[in-house]
């Protein structure tokens, strides 16, 4: 009787088992992460999976380093850092998009990987170099994170998307307004009809717009601090 030859399955190591935990999350949602899940995935017993990751906790923050890794960083002593910040935004929100599942466990982390923490190193780096103080650094980190993380959480749950036709966009809002009044919202349907059903209607593009706002505002209130010369 002829054996039938097995394929070889490549070793577990710890980067496999977090690329696997990445492609569970990606395919069926962060919920879908156990490490029974993740051991069958490999094709090994559950036990011997924690010889390369300690527990859920560590798959967790490995999975969160991975997205980091994959997020543009401003380059050292750049040049400009209204466009490096600008540019590491738009990286962000599309690897967010990627691993939407990444929205919820990004920033609980309490053991970051380096990957983590070359992000936001870098990212603080490129700002003092453009003579932010701490504090504004501070600042200006946490309105950009809140803004994108914000804007991506919204996107993600919207009933369409940039792929969604001009007709299936006016069918979906026509039939959420066939549900009250027209007089009673009067600004509402007048947005709806003069700008959302457009047929170049983007609610992505609205990203960049938010994010130059931000920018603008940052810009100004930088070049006001004593002692800074605008450029």
């Amino acid at each position: 009787m002829k054996r039938t030859k097995r394929t070889a399955r490549p070793p577990v190591t710890r980067e496999r088992a977090l690329e696997t935990a990445v492609a569970i999350a990606d395919a069926s949602g962060i919920e879908a992460v156990t490490m029974r899940r993740l051991a069958q995935e490999l094709g090994v017993e559950a036990m011997s999976l924690y010889h390369h990751v300690a527990n859920k906790d560590a798959v967790l923050d490995g999975m969160v380093d991975i997205v980091f890794e994959q997020v543009q960083l401003p380059a050292p002593d750049g040049p400009d850092w209204r466009q490096a910040m600008r540019d590491r935004a738009v990286s962000m929100r599309e690897v967010m998009l990627r691993h939407p599942w990444s929205l919820a466990i990004m920033e609980s982390r309490t053991s970051p990987g380096p990957a983590t923490l070359r992000h936001h190193d870098a990212i603080i780096g490129c700002l003092r170099g453009a003579n932010f103080p701490i504090p504004m650094a501070a600042h200006a980190t946490s309105v950009l994170d809140a803004y994108i993380f914000g804007f991506v959480l919204t996107e993600v749950n919207l009933p369409f998307d940039d792929a969604t036709s001009p007709s299936e966009m006016e069918q979906m809002v026509e039939g959420m307004l066939a549900s009250f009044p027209a007089d009673d919202y009067p600004h509402l349907l007048e947005m709806s009809a003069e700008y959302i059903l457009q047929p170049d209607y983007s609610y992505a593009a609205e990203f960049l717009y938010g994010l130059d706002l931000i920018l603008d505002g940052l810009e100004a209130r930088v070049h006001a601090l004593p002692g800074i010369v605008s450029e």
